[in-house]
């Protein structure tokens, strides 16, 4: 009986053996094959790594602010009787926004002008009575006391008439309007915000290390996403005395001419400051540079005629100015890169060459 059970074992071992064998024969033979077949080449575009000129900058990130700019609000309560402007509109120094009901402050006004113009004529009465020693110097002060406090009263009547007045206080352009004709007006609730937009001012951080590359009029040009291929320039107008001691940073402030009124307050900027000579570097389009987590890479274009291939390098990347990318390692002046097609890559694989499409310079992979 034992017998028979190892012979049966056997033969099981046999047969199972030999299936597994020749499956692991065939997976190895269709691998050797997958191995020894040519990777088709891929289409891409093409382009050079370049040394450029490049002035030396400081760059950073800040936000655009008005020069003047305000909530404009009222600093008396009262009824909106009419609104002089509409929405967006630009308004110069001094132009009337809002007037509110005055009429019981002028009907006041008018009583306090009727007693004001009965204590002069009581004074100057008094006055030549004085002069015939009728009156006492005591009299003569108690009248001319009524007549300087009537007159102050009339003067605070009229400033608060003026305040129902709400003008602007600068040459701006207006937002959007927040009240409505009859509407009840509370002291300091906005009305409208006014800013002033032909100048702007661009608040930004650097670190500390580069203080000594900083001071008032060196150069600074930004950038924004609402117009990317153009750059804005202006100058360093103050410089904070301290260095934050949480962020080690150094605040500071340029101006930037607004004359076109195409920046508004409030938007992102990209600020670059020109602090030293002119350097050479080596740059590519964006493009050219696929961006990942755990590093930057370039495919470089090797060999020639049918044998071209493309190689996948690590490279570290510096500033980005125009489209264009500073390269601090990795490749060198004259090396051939793709441009366009990275996502079919892999390294090693022969590509062939096609530049009849341009790619935008601002276009990012990875």
């Amino acid at each position: 009986m034992i017998k028979r059970v190892l012979i049966l074992l056997i033969l099981l071992s046999v047969l199972f053996g030999g299936i597994f064998g020749w499956k692991h024969y065939k997976a190895e033979q269709s691998r050797a094959a997958v191995a020894s077949m040519k990777r088709p080449a891929v289409t891409v575009a093409s382009t050079v790594v370049n040394s450029e000129q490049w002035q030396s900058s400081v760059p950073s990130v800040g936000t655009l602010s008005a020069i003047q700019g305000v909530a404009v609000s009222s600093e008396v309560a009262g009824i909106i009787g009419s609104i002089g402007f509409d929405s967006g509109t630009a308004v110069k120094q001094g132009a009337l926004l809002v007037q509110l009901d005055a009429a019981a402050e002028l009907a006041d006004l008018r009583a306090l002008e009727a007693q004001l113009k009965l204590a002069r004529l009581d004074y100057d009465r008094a006055t030549a009575l004085g002069m015939r020693t009728a009156l006492s110097q005591a009299q003569l002060d108690r009248a001319r006391s009524q007549l300087d406090s009537l007159a102050a009263q009339a003067d605070a009547q009229r400033a608060t008439i003026n305040r129902k007045s709400i003008r602007a206080p600068f040459d701006g352009v207006l937002g959007i309007r927040k009240v409505d004709v009859g509407e009840y007006l509370a002291p300091g609730t906005p009305i409208v915000s006014l800013q002033r937009l032909d100048v702007l001012y661009v608040d930004f951080n650097v670190p500390e290390r580069y203080l000594q590359q900083l001071q008032v009029g060196k150069t600074v040009t930004i950038s924004t996403a609402a117009y990317p291929d153009r750059e804005f320039t202006g100058a360093v107008s103050a410089i904070s005395p301290n260095v934050d001691d949480k962020t080690r940073n150094v605040q500071l402030r340029a101006t930037i001419p607004n004359t076109e009124t195409l920046l508004r307050p409030g938007m992102f900027a990209r600020v670059a400051v020109l602090s030293g000579g002119i350097e050479s570097v080596l740059t590519l389009p964006r493009t050219a540079i696929s961006f990942y987590p755990y590093g930057d890479s370039v495919f470089v274009i090797l060999g020639e005629g049918d044998g071209i291939t493309a190689e996948r390098r690590h490279v570290t990347t510096g500033r980005v100015r125009d489209g264009k990318v500073e390269l601090l390692s990795g490749v060198s002046s004259g090396d051939k890169v793709v441009n366009a097609g990275q996502l079919k890559l892999q390294s090693g694989q022969p590509v062939v060459i096609d530049n009849s499409v341009e790619l935008p310079a601002g276009v990012v992979r990875g």
